[in-house]
């Protein structure tokens, strides 16, 4: 099978971590321990977060005030190498010698009218009480919003149109090798509207892309048998936060589509989930990194699929 598995941000850091090497090396350690049995019997491309490695890396050029700070696009390009190098490694150490590994700068389209740049949501960096989220929102001119008890710069999220780079890539897959690519959504550009004799030129974007949304549209690219949304969380759940919340087991697209899920947390990664199956008739899952095997068997997690019926709950009840 071809696999596309999306690492949420808890595979380089958890929540409340400090942002260390050491720290996002030992998880990334022990999701790669996850991935390896995958990578030696199938085709996969892994894409991840960065959402607090591209914040942190914001901070600290806004540190440096000899020179303007770098733009999102510029610091997206830097986690993903770093990223990647990190994974690729880890990766290596779990497999066999011979298998070939690689990892992308994936430059990924996005629309500069996209609604998004109007209404960040995209959260970044790390947890802040309120008072120092007011404190740097009146510094630097941030936008931040809740994260449960705590709050989070957000940034700019536009919808991802294009994938540049899906040849390479394929080429790499028909050798063999694993790919990381797409990290933290790729690095957003778009084509500006020059003049002739100029013609468009494309330039980086002020944004940050949803890893899951990006993952989604690569998993349909390349023609995915299944796209893997692995988190912290061990499923979807209906009513989550409430007495009466259950996880659910399966769900169509379409079903899963009119529940509501946070936009911060769970909502892209749901839309990512059905947007995949829509297109492709693939099928997509949401769960825990500790159970990608039993993800990809249809066995763990929420699974998105055309042939379920409707929301169907954990304990054999249907939504």
């Amino acid at each position: 099978m071809r696999v596309v598995v999306a690492l949420g941000g808890n595979a380089l850091l958890q929540r409340g971590q400090p942002l260390t090497a050491e720290n996002q090396r030992t998880n990334a350690r022990a999701a790669m321990k996850a991935l390896a049995p995958l990578a030696l019997e199938h085709e996969l491309v892994v894409s991840h977060g960065n959402g607090p490695q591209v914040g942190l890396l914001a901070l600290e050029a806004a540190a440096y005030t000899d020179v303007p700070p770098y733009p999102l696009d510029v610091l997206g390009a830097q986690t993903e190498g770093m990223i990647g190098y990190i994974l690729q490694q880890e990766l290596g150490n779990e497999l066999p010698s011979s298998k070939r590994l690689a990892s992308l700068l994936t430059l990924v389209e996005v629309d500069g009218n996209d609604p998004a740049f109007g209404n960040p949501t995209k959260p970044v960096g790390p947890v802040y009480t309120k008072e120092q989220a007011d404190a740097l929102a009146a510094e630097k001119s941030w936008t931040f919003k809740p994260d449960g008890d705590s709050y989070r710069r957000v940034v700019p999220s536009p919808v991802p149109k294009r994938i540049f780079g899906l040849e390479p890539l394929e080429w790499l897959l028909a050798q063999g090798c694993v790919v990381t690519c797409a990290g933290g959504g790729g690095i957003p550009v778009m084509y500006t509207d020059e003049p002739v004799p100029a013609g468009r030129r494309l330039v980086g974007v002020e944004a940050v892309i949803d890893k899951d949304l990006a993952s989604a549209l690569l998993a349909a690219n390349l023609h995915a048998d299944a796209l893997l949304i692995v988190t912290d969380v061990d499923a979807v759940y209906s009513g989550w936060g409430t007495p009466e919340q259950t996880a659910i087991r399966r769900a169509t697209p379409d079903a899963l589509e009119h529940s509501e899920f946070a936009d911060g947390s769970m909502g892209p990664k749901v839309r990512a989930a059905c947007s995949f199956v829509q297109e492709t008739g693939g099928f997509a899952a949401i769960g825990s990194i500790h159970e990608t095997q039993g993800l990809l068997r249809g066995e763990a997690g929420t699974v998105v699929a055309v042939d379920a019926a409707g929301l169907e709950l954990v304990g054999g009840g249907v939504s």
